[in-house]
């Protein structure tokens, strides 16, 4: 599930339309990290090496981690140490130990640190994107030959899977999708709406979908929790009804942000005049 926090960037995004210029940030999809892992497990099995492999994106956060058999014990935690410092220091991990053992060793007071040879970043169009870390194999040189076996992996993944698309919509795009009241975007791991109301609506539960709502202009009365009145399942999982018995009741204004969890009851109960909102739904 997308973190929250990329949801409410691009919730801010959207909601200016300012035209400043921003670098083009990749990212390490899921998808590319399992065939950097398989390449680097190819590696290892050719000579039915022991190894622990941990693959991190550009911040160090771990996004996979597998333990050959009969691997030692700790290979996990140092594999994921060494892709950790060198995603956030951008190098390979082997560069730190050269560097202690001519005599800077200082460096090994540093917090969360692993210079231990075997760490190697991932790079995609010359932006470090993740690295890849590997640990308990025969010796420290084949650490790394099996991390550069998986990071050369990235070469051959395309591009559509290794780094989605920027998506933008430009102000007129957005203005004509709040007329119509539809959809900006919609992929398999969220959707993002430009909604437009002028009356109240149906009570609705989201069986999957958790909810965003910003709030771009006009008032509204909003209802959280309490009880479907009349609910009727319209879809598999959607369920709707006439209204809410009971619930929280809110006056939404411009700028408001509410998060509503997936299976929660929720109704625009009220609407005074025009009332445009974005809504990002998250699919659980």
């Amino acid at each position: 599930m997308r973190s929250r926090f990329v949801v409410f960037a691009l919730l801010a995004s959207l909601a200016t339309s300012a035209m400043a210029q921003i670098g083009e940030r990749k990212t390490l999809t899921l998808e590319a990290a399992k065939q950097i892992l398989a390449a680097a497990v190819r590696e290892a099995n050719k000579d039915n090496h022991t190894a622990a492999i941990a693959i991190v994106d550009d911040g160090g956060n771990l996004m996979l981690l597998e333990r050959l058999d009969n691997t030692f014990a700790a290979g996990p935690l140092i594999s994921y140490g060494k892709a950790r410092t060198s995603a956030l220091f951008k190098k390979p991990t082997r560069v730190f130990e050269e560097i202690i053992k001519s005599g800077r060793t200082p460096m090994i007071a540093l917090n969360d640190f692993t210079p231990l040879q075997g760490g190697v970043p991932l790079e995609l169009d010359g932006q470090v994107v993740g690295a890849i870390g590997v640990s308990g194999a025969a010796s420290a040189q084949r650490d790394e030959e099996i991390a550069l076996a998986g990071a050369a992996a990235l070469a051959t993944v395309p591009k559509s899977v290794a780094a989605p698309a920027v998506k933008y919509f430009e102000h007129k795009t957005v203005a004509a999708a709040f007329a119509k009241n539809q959809s900006l975007l919609d992929v398999p791991e969220y959707k993002v709406n430009a909604s437009h109301r002028d009356t109240a609506g149906e009570a609705e539960i989201h069986a999957r979908e958790t909810d965003v709502i910003y709030v771009v202009g006009g008032q509204a009365t909003f209802v959280t929790g309490g009880t479907l009145v009349d609910g009727k399942q319209t879809s598999p999982f959607e369920t709707r009804g006439r209204g809410i018995d009971g619930g929280e009741v809110r006056k939404l204004a411009k700028g408001d942000v509410v998060v509503v969890p997936n299976g929660t009851p929720h109704w625009f109960r009220d609407v005074a005049g025009t009332f445009d909102y974005f809504v990002v739904k998250v699919i659980d």
